[in-house]
């Protein structure tokens, strides 16, 4: 029984896939795209950990925290029970059983997401949350976010930065949403990049240890192009 163990912990660590990378970086870099694309197309699972503070952030509007009371949001933080399905061809988010992916998308949402996910009590529950989920991916997995490779998973085996101009980033952010002001767009960018980078708790930052990929001059095919090349130059010496 030893050697049969043995032998399918040698194989689990030498497969191809058996790799997890974690991809950081403000939002409007393209880390989704990004990763999504690159956990299909070399056949791993996905994670987007900011569908998580959404999640638990849209569940507290829902159920009449006041998330600007960091006490209150706190003591709630273990109640609702998020589940974010991990392939990527199709992930899905659900909080108590009903589908969360389109409501945590709303701009009431996005706006409360940095006051609730600064509060350290819920930091912790979803941290938890995804190192489990890492733990479990068998094939390996893309976990993107924002303190991925400097909290959740410092020891991931390949940590990727991505950056962009503010105004790259506003540009992309105003082609997803119809309607939307250029000049807000990167104002509100900016914000959320003050609130996320200065928060105490697992702040945005770069890995001393993680590779930066400035994605401003860049399509997304290109993006995705350099990231699989490292996953797999990572894969080849693993």
């Amino acid at each position: 029984m030893s050697t049969t163990v043995e032998t399918a912990s040698v194989a689990a660590r030498t497969a191809p896939a058996a790799v997890i990378v974690a991809i950081d970086g403000p939002s409007g870099t393209g880390k989704s795209s990004t990763s999504k694309a690159v956990a299909a197309q070399l056949g791993l699972s996905y994670l987007d950990t900011g569908a998580q503070y959404r999640a638990i952030t849209w569940w507290m509007l829902n159920n009449g925290i006041d998330v600007q009371d960091a006490m209150e949001v706190a003591t709630a933080a273990a109640k609702p029970v998020i589940v974010s399905g991990t392939d990527p061809a199709a992930p899905t988010i659900t909080v108590d059983g009903e589908d969360a992916s389109g409501p945590i998308r709303t701009q009431e949402v996005t706006s409360k997401v940095s006051a609730v996910s600064a509060v350290p009590e819920v930091r912790t529950r979803i941290t938890e949350l995804q190192r489990t989920i890492a733990a479990t991916a068998e094939r390996g997995i893309v976990v993107e976010g924002r303190d991925i490779g400097t909290t959740v998973l410092p020891d991931a085996d390949l940590k990727i930065f991505l950056t962009a101009s503010p105004e790259a980033r506003a540009a992309r952010r105003s082609g997803e949403v119809k309607g939307s002001d250029l000049a807000a767009t990167k104002e509100a960018l900016i914000k959320r990049d003050a609130a996320d980078s200065g928060r105490k708790t697992s702040p945005l930052a770069k890995a001393d240890d993680a590779v930066e990929v400035d994605t401003t001059e860049l399509t997304l095919q290109q993006v995705i192009e350099c990231v699989v090349t490292l996953v797999e130059e990572k894969q080849a010496v693993q």
